[in-house]
């Protein structure tokens, strides 16, 4: 399971092909930096990534441009190089950011770095990019396409096209009043069918929106698998959710009662103190389990966390790459 959750790992975050191919090493300090990235903990990443993306791996130059602009809240120097290396070798990502530079703090700051192109010139390839490849009926590249354009039809025609990640976005725009449907009860029925759609397409937000369109039609068989699923999957909030279920006699949607998995879940987002709020969301709860337990059933839940954390992928807060 270790092996297969890590090919999938990588193949998701890769857009288009590695401009070159990493040592083992390498490839390593990578997975641990986007690790590290998606758990908030932006310091310890970025030194990993630099690694790959030092070796001109066009992913790992993006995620660290990333991190370094989270870290300090504007372009740097690093940050634009990171970017523009990426850019470079196709990464529309990156493309995306340098078109958008315009509007960065550094701007007010006055401390812009130099760049190789403006950002109306990168904007410009990316789109072209884009463009081709949705014409190729990539669905990735047509949400693409929707967030350089804002037309709602790309957005539309990625969830379409099965991208999980445009589903969901959709689907959430519907449930906060976009769009016109009538008679109005086929809005409904467009959030269940998207949520549904990207919850299968393993994305876990998906995942627990469509766990929010089961819990309105009660239908709690369905909603207890979602839930562990995308607690499976790695996803934080999940795993919170699952393991707060699991805790309460009776519980609010039928699940079982179990306090030493539960202790264990919630005591695994401990780890989550890059920020993200989940550690002390965390902290405040196992206080609460504990009391249902005796110190000898505490300690079997961290052991039974430290397995779930070897046998299941790393706890992520699944940002957006953009």
């Amino acid at each position: 399971m270790r092996a297969n959750w890590f090919i999938t790992f990588l193949t998701a975050l890769s857009f288009s092909a590695l401009a070159t191919e990493l040592t083992p090493d390498q490839q390593v300090a990578k997975t641990q930096g986007l690790v590290f990235y998606n758990q908030f903990k932006t310091t310890l990443a970025i030194p990993k990534l630099r690694i790959a993306a030092d070796a001109g791996d066009q992913e790992a130059q993006y995620y660290l441009g990333e991190a370094i602009v989270r870290k300090s809240k504007h372009m740097t120097s690093e940050a634009q190089g990171a970017y523009e290396a990426s850019a470079l070798n196709g990464n529309i990502y990156s493309m995306i950011r340098l078109a958008g530079s315009s509007d960065d703090l550094c701007v007010t700051m006055k401390n812009c770095p130099s760049a190789q192109k403006t950002p109306a010139e990168w904007k410009k390839i990316a789109l072209e990019k884009a463009q081709a490849e949705a014409s190729k009926g990539d669905a990735e590249a047509m949400y693409l396409m929707f967030r350089l354009s804002g037309d709602d039809k790309w957005l539309e025609r990625s969830a379409e096209a099965g991208y999980a990640l445009a589903q969901y976005r959709l689907a959430t725009a519907y449930r906060s009043g976009k769009g016109f449907f009538l008679p109005p009860s086929k809005r409904a029925e467009a959030v269940e069918r998207l949520m549904k759609a990207s919850a299968e397409g393993g994305y876990p937000l998906g995942m627990m929106g469509y766990v929010e369109v089961l819990a309105s039609n009660k239908q709690f068989d369905l909603l207890r698998f979602w839930n562990q699923t995308a607690a499976e999957s790695g996803y934080a909030s999940a795993v919170f959710g699952y393991g707060s279920y699991l805790s309460k006699v009776p519980s609010e949607f039928a699940f079982p009662y179990d306090p030493v998995k539960s202790y264990a879940l919630i005591f695994s987002l401990l780890e989550l103190d890059g920020g993200g709020g989940m550690r002390d969301y965390a902290s405040d709860k196992l206080p609460e389990i504990s009391e249902k337990l005796t110190p000898e059933q505490i300690e079997q839940a961290k052991q039974i966390s430290k397995d779930w954390k070897a046998t299941h992928p790393p706890l992520s807060y699944f940002p957006d790459k953009l």
